[in-house]
């Protein structure tokens, strides 16, 4: 595995890890890609064995699948919010119980194992699942080190929030993800200040709020 050298693999990766509320090893799991819609061909040949798709309610099937070698795809539906609104369909805790799921799944299937995480632009909601994924492959794992492996992974993520609050809760993580991820969004704002805008224009003034408490 460690000689594998993919777009969204991280080499730093341990070669080898053990999920310990699933009995299994998670270094199948090693082998992940996140992305946006307008990078989904840049991976038809590279092997992706499960794709988590997170889509807007109204969005058309991509049609970058066609091409894809054999694989297991899981499809997800809703806005990237944090907050009713109207026309606004909110990821809720069932949405989060199936990226859980589709985690194990995928572990359970056995094999070599690439996971494919996207959504529109590929920086919030398909980072908050890939979070998601990791936190729940490695209950011991810090939230502080797993969300600087999604962030040097996706030098721009903006973990959804809302999604993180629901993750954080179902896998017992006492608030230390969503923690990481305010953080994350505080070095976000930090490094590029405009995002403090056009956040808060995005309805997510919430999350701009929370960074800036420090």
């Amino acid at each position: 595995m460690g000689a594998i050298r993919k777009p969204g693999h991280d080499p730093s990766l341990p070669a080898r890890r053990r999920d310990s509320s699933l009995g299994v090893n998670t270094e199948k799991l090693s082998l992940h890609t996140v992305c946006g819609l307008d990078e989904l061909v840049e991976h038809q040949a590279r092997g992706v064995s499960h794709v988590l798709s997170i889509l807007d309610p109204d969005r058309a099937d991509p049609e970058a699948f066609g091409a894809y070698g054999t694989h297991r795809r899981t499809i997800l539906r809703f806005h990237d919010a944090i907050e009713p609104a109207p026309g606004i369909v909110l990821p809720e805790r069932a949405d989060i119980e199936t990226i859980l799921a589709f985690g194990r799944d995928a572990i359970a299937d056995g094999g070599e194992i690439h996971i494919l995480v996207h959504c529109h632009v590929g920086i919030s909601r398909s980072t908050a699942a890939l979070a998601t994924l990791f936190a729940e492959a490695e209950p011991e794992t810090p939230a502080e080190d797993l969300i600087a492996r999604l962030h040097a992974q996706r030098e721009k993520a903006w973990p959804n929030a809302r999604m993180i609050a629901f993750a954080d809760e179902m896998l017992g993580r006492q608030g230390s993800l969503s923690e990481a991820v305010r953080r994350l969004h505080g070095l976000q704002l930090r490094k590029r200040p405009h995002l403090d805008q056009v956040m808060r224009d995005l309805g997510r003034g919430a999350e701009v709020d929370a960074a800036l408490r420090d």
